[in-house]
């Protein structure tokens, strides 16, 4: 007698818990999103495929770290991780919710929208007792038959960025620490001027996170966004090199606001020796 097939869950949102994931584990494609030195070795939610944002899900022939690959190159880069346009996709990160917002934007930037960041990420999992399995280096089943159909705006340039920078009606966020935004503190990679765009607006991602890593509840969110940008309803965001730009944008999306724009390139680009402007202080 033949077996079923097991139905594709709805994704009820931006998050999905820990209990809803562990409910839908066999019914959905599982991203592990880790970067860096979190990706080596380890241990992995069961199943979990690599989402390797440091290798093939970037773009290493443009000059600044974790760019965006063309539609065509992301589409490859999916159908050989096996997914299909009726799947389902839940991505995670080892940290909690930092690269794995990264993930979950560039999917929603090719206009997939089936997709959830796991709230708490492999922490949370682990912490719920919940199974993990050793890490695996590759992905070794099916092709896909994914299909990017990208949204523009959802990833914009250093030029769109400088005219947000002088609408009143954009706030440019920039993810990073308090202490970069300053230019107090050396930014982690050599060459890179210290400071911030003028105008730009400092949203460190953790502040938009509870102390147990997982996001904060909405109504909470909107107030923190409300306290910075004001009635300000359109966002621009940064951060170091477009990863941690994206819990921004998650925030935001969970608060209720519309979609908002990722600046690919973030301080990895705007903080080359250049002339466009820096602003130094808080």
């Amino acid at each position: 007698m033949p077996v079923p097939e097991t139905p594709v869950p709805a994704i009820p949102g931006p998050l999905v818990t820990v209990d809803w994931l562990g409910g839908n584990l066999r019914r959905v494609v599982v991203f592990d999103a880790s970067v860096g030195a979190l990706r080596a070795g380890g241990t992995r939610i069961p199943g979990a495929r690599p989402f390797d944002l440091d290798g093939g899900l970037s773009d290493h022939g443009a000059p600044v770290p974790h760019t965006m690959p063309t539609a065509a190159a992301f589409e490859e880069a999916v159908r050989d991780l096996g997914v299909d346009d009726a799947d389902a996709v839940v991505v995670y990160d080892a940290a909690g919710i930092y690269s794995s917002a990264r993930a979950w934007w560039m999917f929603r930037a090719m206009g997939f929208d089936r997709v959830a960041v796991l709230d708490g990420g492999l922490p949370a999992w682990r912490a719920a007792g919940l199974p993990v399995e050793a890490a695996a280096a590759a992905y070794g089943g099916p092709r896909g038959s994914f299909t990017a159909r990208p949204r523009p705006g959802l990833f914009v340039d250093a030029d769109t960025v400088a005219a947000a920078l002088g609408d009143p009606a954009v706030a440019v966020l920039d993810a990073r620490t308090r202490e970069r935004f300053a230019g107090t503190a050396p930014e982690p990679r050599p060459g890179l001027r210290g400071g911030h765009m003028p105008g730009a607006l400092n949203l460190p991602f953790g502040e938009l996170q509870g102390p147990d890593g997982r996001m904060r509840p909405a109504g909470e969110l909107r107030e923190v966004f409300e306290a910075l940008a004001g009635r300000r309803e359109r966002f621009c965001f940064s951060c170091g090199s477009g990863v941690t730009a994206c819990v921004l944008a998650l925030g935001a999306t969970l608060a209720g606001y519309g979609e908002g724009a990722v600046y690919d390139g973030s301080w990895s680009e705007w903080g080359m020796p250049s002339d466009r402007p820096v602003a130094v202080g808080g």
